[in-house]
């Protein structure tokens, strides 16, 4: 199996390099309807997260029971962008 270079980041530098991205991204394309865009975002990064996990701790399943979405964007800290355009003034969709 080949080794990735994020795969030997520490979790906590994953998720804030993670949340740096989101933050800035979201910044970025906050102007119009963005409900959908960000659900669809939040979905993708909570699942190649999961699979960073996954191969990180060298699991061979999909990862919901041991990486539940409470774990992932409670206790990691990953940044959800569906609950952050609330706090958008120009995100009123």
């Amino acid at each position: 199996m080949r080794q990735y270079r994020t795969q030997l980041l520490d979790l906590e530098q994953q998720i804030a390099r993670l949340n740096r991205i989101l933050v800035g991204w979201a910044n970025y394309f906050c102007l119009g309807p963005v409900s959908r865009a960000y659900r669809g975002v939040d979905l993708h990064v909570k699942e190649r997260l999961r699979r960073w996990l996954r191969r990180k701790h060298k699991l061979r399943n999909r990862g919901f029971v041991r990486f539940p979405d409470s774990l992932v964007y409670g206790e990691l800290g990953l940044t959800r962008l569906s609950e952050r355009k609330r706090h958008f003034p120009c995100a009123n969709a």
